[in-house]
């Protein structure tokens, strides 16, 4: 499967309807606030769900459990949302007092009334006249804080709107999209900050995470994800795994000296995905996503810091704390993208240690000390790791691991009763096929291009791993590779969709399958649980997936008992 590049310059499609700022009549029939206490406390708050991972730790584990392994098999859709978006969905909703905030391709947000269905407010982000986006013109959802919820947005803006009325408030652009830069995830609220990284590695850009007020929407802080000086790094010759990854360091070295060192203006490193915050210690935590051109490593000589990594940083300033790379000079798009998880897990020396965990492309879940970024452990393989490293070549070099992995983009989901894990991963042997390629202004820019083999099957694997031990405790196996994202709940269940329409509940310790319901479209999105008025729900996008193909829809389902 080849990553799909797009610029636009005009409205297109359905996009003539749907990219002009409006606002439905309706509001919230209530004031609608969220202190950053609340925000703070999201992880033991069984009511709402308030950030797009469910905290800032984003274990995305919610500690209810009047839905549980034991009466699952009774749950039953209470009510399904459709959007005026026929288009890919990848959505978290966030639900706020009753009132769940949820988005849709071309940057859409809803209000809708989280029990009944019934839509509050509708905002369609007016986008700019250029767009350039990869891999489908997502949207991963909103942050709250106070009464505004803030956006990304396709033509790389960072939207603020009046939580009751959707109304806009300020909008600030982030990056130039003539560069290449968009944005699909979500962002990050936190003392009075909104966290927000960037899409674009695929188009030589230089990678950031940056910081905004929220109040104002004025930029605070900027740390670039590729350093101007040191990103060829220490010329490491194996993977974080200790796998020899076959470079020739002698000619890149040789390369380097001849090129000099300003390619780092457009060595990718993209963030796709919402940090985690660490508000005792003030340090974010993000993984970085591949070096550009994706393929073709001439370009690039080095390591390509900090791509494929994690990094930790200062909330208040952005000055950089540690890093590590699990691959360097990548190149097979084996970039770090699924979001980091903060919770506890044994040390080397079997002693419980704070720890940063991050589930791979490359198939494993790394465990770092949060403090020092020292690797503790990595995980079985939970793919099957056939020709791994195996160089690109012009006319194609077969490896299992394709280039959407592994676990792609979708996030993880940690039990702290199971001490489990839970990791959704696609298995898509492709061949990896190279070609020179100067960077081309702001346009996609691979390298060359990796393509599935239409003989070998296409298939998908839920992963359980003990984050004490490294081991696969249980793993489930799908007829489509899994893309979207895992929830589990403290009524041992663990939610999971699959392309094909199926969203699933599993017994979180032993992964026993104990219910599905086919919703008609790809479930391509991490589901969320709330309560309201006692009764709790579960929701989850049914709109389908661009980098996949997954079968196209437009809807929200949520789920409770009878």
């Amino acid at each position: 499967m080849m990553k799909i590049g797009f610029t636009t310059r005009s409205l297109i499609g359905m996009a003539v309807t749907s990219l002009i700022a409006a606002t439905a009549m309706a509001e919230v029939p209530k004031a609608i606030s969220v202190d950053q206490a609340q925000l703070s406390a999201a992880a033991k708050d069984s009511k709402n769900f308030l950030h797009s991972n469910g905290s800032y730790a984003q274990t995305r584990f919610y500690p209810a459990k009047q839905i549980n392994s034991g009466n699952v098999s009774k749950l039953r859709p209470a009510f399904t949302f459709q959007t005026e978006v026929l288009e890919s969905m990848e959505t978290a909703p966030i639900v706020v007092d009753g009132v769940m905030y949820l988005t849709t391709s071309y940057n859409h947000v809803y209000a809708i009334d989280a029990a009944t269905g019934k839509e509050l407010w509708h905002y369609k982000h007016k986008m700019g006249p250029v767009t350039t986006y990869c891999c489908g013109p997502n949207n991963r959802g909103v942050a709250i804080a106070g009464d505004r919820v803030f956006m990304g947005t396709l033509d790389s803006k960072l939207v603020a709107l009046d939580a009751k009325t959707g109304k806009l408030i300020w909008d600030t652009e982030i990056a130039d999209p003539e560069l290449g830069y968009s944005e699909t995830m979500a962002p990050v609220a936190v003392n009075g900050r909104i966290l927000i990284g960037t899409n674009g590695g695929e188009y030589g850009i230089r990678g950031f995470v940056k910081s905004f007020d929220a109040a104002t929407g004025k930029l605070q802080w900027t740390f670039n994800t590729i350093p101007e000086t040191g990103h060829e790094g220490v010329w490491a010759a194996n993977d974080a795994t200790g796998k020899d990854m076959h470079r020739d360091i002698a000619a890149e070295k040789a390369q380097f000296a001849k090129q000099g060192g300003d390619f780092y203006k457009t060595l990718g490193g993209g963030v796709w995905m919402a940090p985690a915050v660490d508000t005792e210690s003030n340090t974010v935590f993000f993984v970085v996503g591949n070096p550009s051109p994706d393929l073709y490593g001439t370009e690039r000589p080095g390591d390509n810091l900090y791509t494929d990594s994690m990094v930790a940083i200062d909330l208040n300033t952005g000055k950089y704390k540690w890093h590590y790379q699990y691959v360097a000079h990548d190149v097979w798009d084996l970039d770090a993208v699924s979001p980091v998880i903060l919770t506890e897990a044994k040390g080397k020396d079997g002693k419980m240690v704070k720890v940063a965990m991050h589930a791979g492309k490359t198939g494993y879940v790394y465990i770092h000390d949060r403090n020092t970024g020292e690797l503790i452990r990595y995980s079985e393989g939970m793919v099957p790791q056939d020709g791994l490293w195996t160089l690109p070549t012009k006319d194609g070099a077969k490896m299992m691991l394709g280039a959407n992995g592994g676990v792609e983009w979708s996030p993880m989901a940690f039990n702290p009763e199971t001490r489990l894990t839970y990791a959704a991963n696609l298995l898509q042997p492709m061949t990896y096929h190279v070609e020179p390629s100067k960077y081309p202004g702001g346009k996609l820019w691979l390298g060359g291009a990796f393509k599935t083999i239409p003989t070998e099957k296409q298939t998908g694997r839920l992963s359980a791993v003990n984050v004490d031990t490294g081991k696969v405790a249980w793993k489930f196996d799908t007829n489509e590779p899994l893309i979207g994202g895992v929830l589990t709940t403290a009524g041992n269940l663990v939610f999971n969709g699959e392309a094909n329409g199926l969203f699933r509940a599993f017994d979180a310790k032993n992964g026993k399958k104990l219910w599905e319901y086919q919703t008609g479209a790809g479930v391509n999105a991490p589901a969320v649980s709330y309560t309201v008025n006692g009764k709790q729900y579960v929701a989850v996008a049914s709109g389908g997936n661009n980098q996949i193909d997954a079968k196209r829809g437009n809807s929200v389902v949520v789920f409770s008992l009878p």
